[in-house]
């Protein structure tokens, strides 16, 4: 119980301060993260939040997930809701200030992907299940049996076109950030000894079924 625990206050400290980067990458002003392009122009079709659009993709993306087969993990259904609400609390305490000149962009850019991979380690660490973005990613890596980076790239270039027509920001930030994102998480990584490979994840479907049978054998 205690393990559990500490675990679940890993996944949310990765999710908080994953919002916190992400947030830092926003307000340099210089373009938008892929991702963040597509729920800026969901944010423009709505009138929701960058926050609230977060988690209405977080949703729709861990459906077709399930859709296509991923096993879906707490960790899972946490980051779908929880880095959208903390988003918006980051943004409403007014913590992180808005960039207006490139230099200081360039670095709060480069800050904010360096926060962002301690985060990735932070939440992957705890074994609680893939983000819904990355679990689309794997789930089409298995369908397609294409390589990583083609699907990788495809998705962010799919979502990047779709958000940029719908008025997403994009600008250099967003070139950096697509360069720039997997280098940090693999520097994240390698400062804290991390073999992504070893990780078990927690999966709802395995802790249900334990549930189950517990409640069976009460039962009887």
């Amino acid at each position: 119980m205690k393990k559990i625990l500490l675990d679940f206050i890993k996944l949310f400290t990765g999710l908080f301060i994953s919002a916190f980067g992400i947030m830092m990458t926003i307000n340099a002003n210089l373009g938008f993260a892929p991702w963040d392009v597509f729920h800026k122009g969901i944010s423009n079709i709505f009138g929701t939040t960058i926050g609230q659009s977060n988690i209405i993709v977080g949703i729709v993306v861990v459906i077709i997930d399930s859709i296509l087969g991923e096993k879906v993990g707490w960790g899972t259904l946490c980051n779908m809701v929880f880095v959208g609400i903390f988003m918006d609390f980051i943004t409403s305490i007014g913590v992180i200030p808005v960039a207006h000149s490139f230099i200081p962009g360039v670095i709060m850019i480069i800050v904010g992907m360096f926060i962002s991979g301690i985060a990735a380690y932070l939440y992957i660490s705890a074994g609680m299940g893939a983000g819904p973005r990355d679990g689309l990613m794997v789930a089409l890596v298995k369908k397609t049996n294409r390589s990583v980076r083609f699907i990788r790239n495809s998705i962010e270039i799919g979502v990047l076109t779709i958000g940029y027509f719908l008025g997403g920001f994009v600008g250099i930030g967003t070139l950096m950030i697509s360069l720039g994102i997997g280098y940090f998480i693999q520097l994240a990584f390698k400062i804290f000894k991390f073999d992504v490979k070893k990780v078990r994840h927690r999966l709802v479907v395995d802790d249900m079924k334990v549930l189950k049978d517990k409640l069976l054998k009460k039962s009887s």
